[in-house]
């Protein structure tokens, strides 16, 4: 799905779909009174958002389950679970990325499973207890914030600096999964994703001065900026915000001829490979896009895209980890002696 354009700025349409998306909160809201939250059985950190389409949560993921798969005690201990969006397997099911492939899974559980234990699962208890049952003694729930049911140590809202929260309105009249207050009452704390040009922290102070933000840049790796830096290049996307990738390549010094952007988790068809094989040849450019599309390009299309690999830049480290021993220290004692 492509987001349409009064999701950010608003407008008549955005105002005349207000009413559903007061239906749409109303439902949130009971399905959270109604439910009854089960124990994983060991600490739960839940990294989530309350915007629709992408935020940045998979590189926070990879990057919160490297720095607590570094202390010795939870070393392949820290197991990732996420609902698998766009995949067929309902799971639970562990991701092998050389069985699995993005029609399986979804795109998302394959880059995860380069280097965390993953598993897809629709029910996020059987899921939990299938970690449990391979040796996790820490989960990370890829995205999750308005599921219920599962108890949650540690909740991360992860906000894309540059979209914030839209135009602040429930889905269908603007990107929200929820009312923001909604979904800051459940955080402990906040991520924002490159530069805040919304104004969102403004307003996360004013609904919970209390909560701690946590700011980050989403940088490329040291060898894929090398690789990447001052090549022509004709560059696709189908992610939340194609134009934040585009904006990454310019910032490389990256020549980009051509630019196309498709919707969200966009299945590439083999037309679609060999339109924009076609287009860079036109241009005589190589083609590039992320490593979530990468694991979507069809496996018989002539050439595979070169891939601008990212990570997570934390702002300020120190209070990440704080943050962190606060919430997890006690039941994970091992983990920081």
């Amino acid at each position: 799905m492509r987001a349409p354009d009064f999701w950010q700025s608003g407008g008549a349409l955005s105002a005349l779909l207000a009413p559903v998306g007061c239906l749409y909160a109303l439902g949130g809201r009971l399905r959270h009174a109604i439910a009854a939250p089960r124990s994983a059985a060991m600490p739960v950190i839940c990294v989530g958002n309350i915007v629709a389409g992408g935020a940045g949560k998979t590189p926070v993921v990879l990057s919160l389950g490297a720095k607590l798969a570094a202390r010795p005690a939870l070393a392949g201990r820290v197991h990732v679970l996420t609902r698998g969006y766009g995949g067929e397997l309902s799971g639970p099911v562990r991701v092998d990325p050389l069985v699995h492939d993005a029609w399986k899974v979804g795109d998302e559980p394959l880059l995860l499973a380069r280097t965390l234990p993953t598993w897809v699962a629709r029910d996020r208890i059987s899921g939990a207890a299938a970690a449990i049952s391979a040796g996790a003694t820490l989960l990370i729930l890829d995205d999750g914030l308005q599921n219920p049911g599962l108890l949650k140590d540690l909740s991360f809202v992860v906000i894309d600096g540059g979209a914030g929260f839209g135009n602040g309105r429930v889905i269908p009249a603007g990107p929200l999964r929820e009312p923001i207050d909604d979904g800051l009452a459940r955080a402990d704390g906040v991520i924002i994703v490159g530069d805040d040009r919304t104004g969102a922290a403004q307003r996360i102070a004013t609904l919970r001065p209390e909560l701690p933000i946590l700011p980050a840049r989403l940088v490329p790796t040291p060898d894929s900026a090398a690789a990447l830096a001052g090549k022509p290049l004709v560059a696709f996307a189908g992610i939340g915000r194609p134009e934040k990738f585009f904006e990454s390549l310019r910032m490389l010094g990256c020549d980009l001829k051509a630019t196309r952007s498709f919707g969200d988790h966009h299945p590439y068809s083999a037309k679609d490979a060999n339109a924009l094989i076609a287009l860079a040849g036109e241009h005589e450019a190589r083609l590039v896009t992320t490593a979530k599309d990468a694991v979507r390009w069809p496996g018989d299309a002539e050439r595979k895209p070169l891939v601008l690999d990212v990570e997570i830049a934390w702002g300020d480290e120190i209070a990440l980890d704080l943050l962190l021993a606060a919430k997890l220290a006690r039941q994970l004692p091992e983990a920081w002696p």
